[in-house]
């Protein structure tokens, strides 16, 4: 079974009298434990489809199959509770909350879904040490280093076990060197079965990945999974 399956998938903006068509007719279909990029153009609609398979938007028209579920009939709070258990995301600037320690902004998610203190604080122990920052757990994100900050928010958006990790260019504000030392790591956790979807507009990591989804003006015009299936001109 897909762990992801979108069907007709739409997506439109009105912009003043204007239209746009951020999605058009999407369907794709991932498998668990798949590692895929999204690229294309700004304006291509990679962003879009990212929000969308992070429940933080909802298609104008289509289904969003996740485990076998139609996320897209649930209400928001329903939304809400399975993109705090089942969605991890790391994001181009961060998104670390400014007053709370690396422990503390690893914690959050268990906090937000009511997981016993106790139980919280051995996992973030174990999460940091995994990450190489349990040496940084009493520091705040203004006191870390850029590729230290998105190792904390990996360690953040992986702690609850989602199903799959989005990362929104994750590499975007961050050195060559530190950009490459954040994309091994999540290729590592892809390695051990977590399912990886990058957005990104750097060719050099798109082809990384097994997969590539390459959109333009809200069409999938390439799936390297399905090279032969092309893409109807609008």
């Amino acid at each position: 079974m897909d762990l992801i399956r979108l069907t007709g998938i739409e997506r439109v903006f009105h912009l003043g009298d204007s239209v746009v068509h951020a999605l058009s007719r999407l369907d794709v279909a991932i498998e668990a434990g798949e590692y895929v990029a999204i690229m294309g153009p700004s304006g291509s609609g990679k962003s879009t489809l990212l929000n969308l398979l992070g429940l933080l938007d909802r298609p104008d028209a289509g289904s969003y199959y996740l485990e076998g579920r139609d996320v897209t009939t649930l209400t928001p709070d329903e939304q809400a509770a399975v993109r705090s258990q089942r969605i991890g995301f790391v994001f181009q600037s961060f998104h670390l909350v400014p007053r709370l320690t690396a422990a503390e902004n690893v914690a959050l998610p268990m906090m937000l879904a009511g997981i016993p203190a106790a139980q919280r604080a051995q996992r973030v122990t174990q999460a940091l040490k995994d990450f190489g920052l349990d040496q940084r757990a009493g520091h705040r994100p203004d006191q870390l280093s850029g590729g230290q900050r998105q190792r904390v928010a990996i360690a953040r958006a992986t702690i609850m076990q989602p199903a799959v990790l989005l990362a929104d260019e994750p590499t975007g504000n961050l050195d060559r060197a530190t950009g490459d030392d954040v994309i091994h790591l999540l290729e590592a956790l892809n390695e051990r079965g977590m399912t990886l979807i990058i957005v990104t507009h750097d060719p050099k990591i798109g082809s990384r990945a097994r997969r590539q989804l390459m959109m333009e003006d809200g069409l999938l015009r390439h799936d390297s999974a399905r090279p032969s299936a092309a893409v109807a001109e609008t």
